[in-house]
């Protein structure tokens, strides 16, 4: 059984100011970790940074803010972590968004497609250095069973300018974090870097809220038949956390346990692909 623990480690965690994020960061701080919160809210960014001090007791959190449906403001973020020299542990990408119409960003990408892969992707390039110096080291990609609502990823319209459907567009976006998971599993072989992505189940957050009055009401009248984000954040927490996932890489993970996700998120070719599109999107960004 490995010795691994959270304990003085550093733990960075995107959408960190709510849902299954938060309540991630309270379990990982009660753990002994340092936490490096990421969002887009200084409000809200500092007010959860106080709420995590008080439910694990200690000072354990410090936040950093950038939009992700910004690449520039997502490459500056991981720049400025990078130069100042700080150590890192595990990289949990949990930020994400779901649309119900389309919406391009300043980068002119369907803004999930953006935010829930592309910015991850160039997040976590960009710290792979620092997670290799530190190894042994995680990554952890909140995905979801959504990726059934797609079959494949759109080569041929990754932004869905052709055609938008909320649901299937969603579940791409999905589809796309638990292929770049696989695939950086495989291209991290042998380094001491797992790479593991997970469905947290239906949760009740704030995710969709950004849709108007339906966005709102819809949730709050499914809220009881969903699961708490404390719940939600438990197989996060356990990637992060569990010594006995130590080693284990490129596996798909629901209610802490490894599970086969459909068989188009196992295709190896597309996992491949998406690496290599996702390059070419991104281009210089990518850089150092």
């Amino acid at each position: 059984m490995s010795d691994w623990t959270l304990e003085g480690k550093t733990v960075l965690i995107t959408g960190a100011t709510g849902g299954i994020g938060l309540a991630a960061a309270v379990a990982m701080a009660r753990q002994g970790a340092h936490l490096v919160l990421i969002g887009r809210n200084q409000a809200r960014g500092l007010d959860a940074i106080s709420e995590i001090r008080r439910r694990a007791g200690l000072e354990r959190a410090e936040f950093l803010r950038a939009d992700f449906a910004s690449l520039a403001e997502v490459r500056r973020l991981a720049l400025a972590f990078v130069a100042e020299d700080r150590p890192l542990h595990v990289l949990v990408n949990n930020a994400g968004i779901m649309n119900t119409s389309r919406k391009l960003t300043v980068d002119g990408f369907e803004e999930m497609f953006a935010v829930n892969h592309l910015a991850h992707f160039l997040l976590t390039r960009l710290l792979l250095g620092r997670l290799q110096e530190c190894a042994p080291a995680r990554i952890v990609h909140v995905a979801s069973n959504a990726h059934a609502f797609c079959k494949g990823m759109r080569w041929h319209d990754l932004s869905h300018e052709r055609e938008f459907s909320a649901f299937p567009a969603y579940g791409h976006s999905k589809l796309a974090n638990i292929l770049f998971s696989n695939e950086l599993a495989r291209r991290l072989r042998g380094t001491g870097l797992s790479s593991n992505a997970l469905h947290p189940g239906a949760v009740a957050t704030g995710i969709g809220g950004n849709n108007g009055i339906a966005g709102r009401v819809v949730p709050m009248l499914l809220k009881p038949f969903f699961r708490s984000p404390a719940r939600g954040a438990a197989t996060t927490v356990y990637l992060a956390s569990a010594a006995e996932v130590d080693g284990v890489t490129g596996r798909y993970f629901y209610d802490s346990k490894p599970v086969d996700p459909k068989p188009w998120a196992l295709d190896a070719h597309a996992a491949g692909r998406l690496w290599v599109r996702s390059e070419k999107l991104l281009g210089d960004l990518l850089q150092p």
